[in-house]
């Protein structure tokens, strides 16, 4: 049985709101007061509906992973190693440059120069962005079992790679730099690819 009052918000809707504060601002440059304006809610329903602002961040970067870069579960489940890295290339040029979001990536721009208040918080990126990887990395080491990829191909250097230029395409999204020349981009490092 709930106590209480019912919630008189979408939790689902102001979730989305907070994703776009975090998205746009980072974790410390997002203020509570910011968070909660956007989010339509008082600190109250914040603390009762999320937990703090840690803990709602991380309910909003499993949200942000189940949404706009949700082509990262997608690319590993393609047939071929050359079909996961285009899949995971051009989802990030998408995911970078949505309209009416933030241009960039949460994941690279949500914590990455922070103090001490965000050290949970660029932590929490860290691991997931090395999560993402290795994703990545066992899916080319089948690759190369299957013979899906040349004798010697390096299964953790190609993936890291893949993500230096994907974030690389984060940080050019956020400086303004229009979808189409990132996918440029993309195709150049896609004529990398292990013949």
């Amino acid at each position: 049985m709930t106590r209480g009052r019912p919630r008189s918000f979408d939790a689902d809707q102001a979730l989305e709101k907070a994703l776009d504060v975090f998205w746009c601002q980072g974790y410390e440059g997002a203020a509570l007061s910011d968070l909660t304006e956007a989010m339509g809610i008082t600190k109250t329903s914040l603390y009762a509906a999320y937990g703090n602002k840690e803990q709602l961040f991380r309910k909003v970067l499993d949200r942000y992973g189940e949404g706009p870069a949700g082509y990262l579960p997608e690319a590993v489940r393609k047939p071929t190693a050359r079909a996961v890295a285009e899949h995971l290339l051009r989802g990030a040029v998408l995911a970078t440059t949505l309209p009416g979001r933030p241009a960039g990536c949460l994941a690279v721009q949500g914590a990455l120069a922070t103090g001490q208040p965000g050290g949970a918080a660029h932590e929490l990126l860290v691991a997931w962005r090395k999560q993402g990887e290795q994703r990545v990395r066992e899916r080319f080491q089948a690759a190369l079992d299957e013979g899906d990829l040349p004798p010697g191909t390096d299964p953790a250097a190609l993936a890291r790679y893949l993500f230096t230029v994907a974030y690389g395409v984060a940080v050019q999204a956020a400086s303004g730099v229009p979808r189409g020349q990132l996918q440029e981009t993309v195709e150049i490092a896609l004529r990398a690819w292990p013949a």
